[in-house]
C-alpha cells in the first residue's frame, strides 16, 4: 500500500510540472498579460496556439494597471496571436523589446504591424 501511494504521488508531481500554467495573470481591456516582476508580456486567453483570442486592429499600451500597481509592457509572448484570423492590425508600443516566437503566425487577415525601433530580439 505505501508503494502504491509513493506511486501516486510520484505521478501528481510529474504531471503538475508538464501540465499547462494559468493562460494569463489578467485581462484589460481584451488584451491578456502575465506579470514578470514589474513588467508584463503580452499573451492569449488560453496561453497555448489553440486560441484566437484577438481580433480587429489591436493596439498594446505602453502600461497597464492592475491592483493598484503600474506594470511596463515589454513583452509579446510566444505565440500571443498565433491563429488570430480576424486580427488586422497591431500597433506595439516603445517599451516593447521582445517579440517571442509564432507570434504572428497563421494571422491570415493581418495587414498592418507596427514594430518599435526599441525590439533587440524577434523569435520564429
Amino acid at each position: 500500500m505505501k508503494i502504491n501511494l509513493h506511486r501516486w504521488l510520484f505521478l501528481a508531481v510529474a504531471l503538475w510540472g508538464i501540465l499547462p500554467a494559468g493562460a494569463y495573470d489578467f485581462q484589460v481591456d481584451g488584451i491578456y498579460y502575465e506579470i514578470n516582476g514589474d513588467e508584463v508580456t503580452v499573451t492569449n486567453e488560453t496561453g497555448s496556439t489553440q486560441s484566437n483570442s484577438y481580433s480587429g486592429a489591436v493596439v498594446i499600451p505602453s502600461s497597464v494597471s492592475y491592483n493598484d500597481k503600474t506594470y511596463a509592457v515589454t513583452c509579446i509572448g510566444a505565440s500571443a496571436f498565433f491563429r488570430c484570423e480576424d486580427l488586422t492590425s497591431v500597433t506595439l508600443p516603445n517599451t516593447v523589446s521582445v517579440i517571442s516566437k509564432w507570434v504572428f503566425a497563421g494571422c491570415t487577415g493581418l495587414t498592418s504591424i507596427t514594430i518599435p525601433e526599441l525590439v533587440t530580439f524577434i523569435g520564429d
